[in-house]
């Protein structure tokens, strides 16, 4: 790490610390703060407890500082500084809820807000990985936010028609068949995919919102009311305190997603398909030089990651609401692609990237609904989310790479 780059993020955290060691405890309340770890129909309940929180504060944000003053004196190692982002980010956090807490009003719902959390990032993270399978095979997918909503249609409709399972088919199908479109342009035709994904986007946009006009908006809920997957609970593993009710008494969606992520992440480092995508997505020639067949492999990992991203917009629909709305994906489908960014073209970062943009969006609810010692704006905590998605992209620029070849389009010659 260089000179500039240590003394630069020393200096960020503690600022960092200090906010939190100055400003918030000097607007945090009198009272002790709340916490309540159980989250809804927890198997085993966890007591709720107090922690001091003028103390707790100036604690976190004391600490902060002094990881910010080593990072100044001799910086930290890669690996380690990403332990030590972590306790910054941990550390801050526990001191912004301590002091949102202060005034004694009510609990801080942790159990809540985390289940809040994986709720909202169970369509990025589907969305992310859906990015993962088109770019480490050297596919750019901007597309994934009409994918998106061409699943969460699909899912409503025919979940409304036939049943919830036939609705979680139709999605992944429609979502499968839209990337086949984004692979025919991209691979066969090779239209700059950037552009592509934004016509896909449009046009996704575009129909939908025609259809539902067509066939929803004036028929009673006949065909734009499908059920809800209902939570399926895990025996022993849903009654594990705190956890259990956080990650095994889910929808089925949820538990595919689990399923999605861990056989990505295995197949892409311990599998022939998995060498042989990251092989196309760096080096395509090389690839066809030693016999794969890049152009099928494109074909491949864009259909079924287009599938991934319809069982996100499924997830929208009768994962969540239980209807589908014009417009409902509201850019999930581009925090998706952020999120696969910010973890680096890697489906374990993706996934924490995911995370913590859903733990964004479940802090803004949390903060609208507390009495906080100082009165937060409404709008400011709307944008919390996409702030958080800008402030994190932005911070990795010219310090990522994707794979080599992605976007690129392959001429066999």
């Amino acid at each position: 790490m260089s000179t500039r780059r240590r003394i630069g993020i020393g200096v960020a955290i503690i600022v960092i610390g200090l906010i939190v060691a100055l400003a918030l405890a000097a607007s945090a309340g009198s009272h002790s703060t709340r916490f309540d770890l159980n989250g809804a129909n927890p198997g085993v309940s966890v007591p709720k407890f107090s922690l001091p929180g003028v103390t707790v504060i100036v604690i976190c944000g004391v600490l902060i500082v002094l990881l910010g003053i080593a990072q100044l004196a001799r910086g930290f190692g890669k690996r380690t500084m990403r332990w030590v982002g972590i306790g910054v980010a941990v550390l801050f956090l526990l001191g912004f809820l301590t002091w949102a807490g202060t005034e004694g009003k009510q609990p801080i719902q942790v159990g809540s807000l985390l289940q809040q959390t994986l709720f909202l990032a169970t369509p990025l993270i589907l969305g992310a990985m859906a990015g993962v399978m088109c770019e480490k095979t050297g596919v750019i997918n901007v597309a994934i936010e009409g994918q998106m909503l061409f699943g969460a249609f699909a899912g409503a409709l025919f979940g409304t028609i036939a049943s919830n399972w036939v609705g979680l088919l139709a999605a992944v199908v429609i979502g499968a068949l839209v990337g086949a479109l984004l692979a025919v342009f991209a691979i066969k035709f090779m239209v700059n995919q950037v552009i592509l994904g934004v016509v896909i986007n449009a046009f996704a946009l575009g129909l939908t919102g025609y259809l539902f006009d067509a066939i929803m908006a004036n028929n009673g809920g006949g065909t734009n009311q499908p059920s809800v997957f209902n939570p399926i609970k895990i025996p022993v593993l849903g009654d594990i305190p705190v956890v259990g009710s956080l990650l095994f008494d889910q929808t089925i969606i949820t538990y595919l997603m689990y399923v999605i992520v861990i056989v990505i992440d295995v197949m892409l480092v311990r599998s022939r398909w998995g060498l042989r995508t990251r092989a196309v997505g760096e080096h395509p020639k090389a690839a066809d030089t030693v016999g794969i067949n890049v152009l099928r492999l494109r074909y491949q990992n864009v259909i079924i990651g287009g599938g991934i991203a319809g069982l996100a917009g499924a997830a929208l629909t009768i994962g969540s609401v239980g209807q589908f709305n014009k417009n409902m994906t509201s850019g999930q489908g581009f925090i998706a692609l952020a999120a696969l960014i910010f973890g680096r073209w890697t489906p374990r970062g993706a996934l924490g990237a995911a995370l913590f943009f859903g733990f964004a969006s479940a802090l803004q609810t949390a903060l609208s609904l507390l009495a906080t010692p100082v009165n937060i704006d409404s709008n400011l905590l709307q944008m919390l989310p996409y702030l958080a998605t800008i402030f994190a992209v932005a911070g990795l620029v010219g310090r990522v790479r994707a794979p080599a070849a992605d976007g690129e389009p392959y001429v066999k010659g």
